[in-house]
């Protein structure tokens, strides 16, 4: 049941993000004119789809690379360079979304950093830019010692959330910023809700959705990738069955896919069930 739930909670989620970027595409073609990469209005239309795509959707899919059961047995490494190659990704598209706007506002003599929204997504992608340097020479490469690992990793976690959630809410007040600009005007004030306010806030809403749907899924701790010796009620294991991993006394008699590990004691050592 743990393991339909969960992949049911990821289908919903990658089909919730797919709506987003798709929509945020849909926005800026039908109602600001299109894409271009020439410095002007075209340009910023780049903005709000990078952030949606890097700084939502991509973001939130390295974070959740570990809750997969299949990164669960076998090496960790190739788990680690795929989430740090997904998160270097979703940064780099990121920056080429700050690129579009700087570029128009540079050309166009507009100030910049002055709105709330700006100063929301200067800091967000100011800590992504350092949770990834720290991740990488951490936790990817070999010489941190076991010690400063356990030290940095609830830090490197906290600040995983902290990061998701001010990108959502850069998302947000950057859809909001936006419509009171290409809205400001005698025929369809934003107050009257036309059709692109009605869409832009509904865009808004989804990406809300599609946030708390990662929280929740990163929160939930039998979701979590087991450490060795140290599993929570419910946890699933295993490559091909799940098994429900807890701690207490020996193996539960007449549920063979139910092992009971030891505080401390390695998963292999669970009588009868190959954890390994």
């Amino acid at each position: 049941m743990a393991v339909r739930w969960f992949y049911l909670s990821f289908y919903a989620l990658w089909f919730l993000g797919l709506m987003s970027i798709i929509l945020t595409i849909y926005w800026m073609q039908l109602w600001h004119g299109g894409f271009a990469w020439d410095g002007t209005v075209l340009m910023f239309n780049y903005h709000p789809v990078l952030m949606v795509v890097g700084l939502v959707v991509l973001y939130s899919a390295a974070s959740l690379l570990y809750r997969l059961p299949q990164s669960w047995t076998g090496p960790k490494l190739p788990w680690k360079i795929g989430h740090a190659a997904l998160h270097l990704l979703a940064f780099v598209l990121t920056v080429l979304g700050l690129v579009a706007v700087f570029q128009l506002h540079r050309r166009s003599k507009i100030t910049n950093l002055y709105s709330l929204h700006s100063w929301l997504g200067i800091v967000t992608v100011f800590l992504f830019a350092c949770q990834w340097f720290l991740g990488f020479v951490v936790f990817l490469l070999p010489w941190a010692s076991v010690w400063l690992r356990s030290l940095l990793k609830p830090i490197h976690l906290f600040f995983g959330v902290i990061i998701l959630s001010l990108s959502i809410a850069s998302v947000i007040s950057g859809i909001n910023e936006k419509l009171f600009f290409s809205l400001n005007n005698a025929t369809q004030p934003y107050s009257s809700l036309p059709g692109e306010a009605i869409f832009a806030n509904s865009l808004g809403m989804l990406v809300v959705v599609f946030g708390l749907l990662v929280l929740y899924i990163l929160l939930v701790s039998s979701w979590k990738r087991p450490e060795p010796g140290i599993l929570t009620e419910g946890q699933v294991w295993g490559p091909g069955l799940p098994f429900q991993v807890g701690v207490g006394p020996g193996l539960e008699r007449g549920h063979p896919g139910k092992a009971w590990a030891l505080p401390g004691r390695p998963l292999n050592d669970v009588v009868g069930n190959q954890v390994a």
